[in-house]
């Protein structure tokens, strides 16, 4: 329950809803709240990435920055599922490790350290409706102030390491979104969704209208030119002149 609410939703689904409003009204718990209720979608992209010479608790951060960056840029505009959002960020942060930076050298005890020290400035939040200084958080988890600060720097921006695995479609079906993820075709597919997901505020109306009945309604191109009144083939080019444009603004 949230300081001012009565109770949180029962389905995960209207949950992300809650909480996606909660912050962009500004709650300073919403962020950690999604983080903590979205973490078995993180966990099983992750196990698709096992066995390439970065551990699970690695993958684990990086995709979570993956699921923090999908909650900071969502919007209800896009007409998708938070959870379809999300996974070609989460997938595409751990893919851009696994190619140029190798394993996160960052102590474990650290990890656990600041961890202990969110949950704590969470229950804090959620109970007293304030935020308690670095000092508190410091002195209720036994630490010392430098201790705490090293912690929270090296586990940032991680908000919780919980939750079951499920999406909110009330359960993971990524079997459909990524089990073919190793051939060209669906890797290429994974890819222009995330730069699609990255780049959509700034595309001009006609190019963001195409985007999003294209790749968050799932329309064929046939169905999006008639929505839009234009004929199949300039949907085409102009979605080919999109997909172009978003991988040269992201260095791809």
């Amino acid at each position: 329950m949230m300081k001012g609410d009565l109770q949180m939703p029962d389905c995960l689904k209207e949950r992300n809803e809650y909480l996606l409003e909660r912050f962009r009204l500004g709650d300073p718990t919403a962020e950690s709240l999604l983080v903590e209720e979205n973490m078995g979608l993180v966990r099983a992209i992750v196990l698709r990435f096992l066995g390439r010479g970065t551990e699970y608790d690695d993958l684990m951060q990086i995709g979570t920055i993956g699921m923090v960056k999908a909650i900071r840029s969502f919007s209800p505009e896009f007409g998708a599922r938070f959870s379809t959002y999300a996974v070609p960020l989460i997938a595409g942060e751990i893919r851009r490790h696994l190619r140029d930076d190798g394993p996160i050298k960052v102590s474990r005890i650290y990890r656990k350290q600041g961890i202990a020290l969110l949950r704590e400035k969470n229950r804090i939040l959620a109970e007293e409706g304030r935020e308690p200084g670095i000092a508190e958080l410091a002195e209720r988890c036994s630490l010392s102030k430098e201790e705490a600060a090293i912690s929270l720097d090296a586990l940032s921006p991680i908000a919780s390491l919980s939750g079951a695995i499920h999406d909110d479609d009330g359960g993971l079906t990524l079997e459909g979104t990524l089990s073919d993820e190793e051939s060209e075709r669906e890797t290429e597919r994974i890819c222009d969704r995330i730069a699609i997901a990255q780049s959509i505020g700034k595309l001009p109306p006609l190019w963001r209208k195409i985007v999003l009945l294209r790749y968050f309604r799932n329309f064929t191109q046939q169905q999006t030119a008639e929505e839009l009144g234009l004929s199949q083939v300039k949907v085409s080019r102009e979605e080919k002149k999109i997909l172009q444009s978003m991988r040269l603004a992201l260095g791809g």
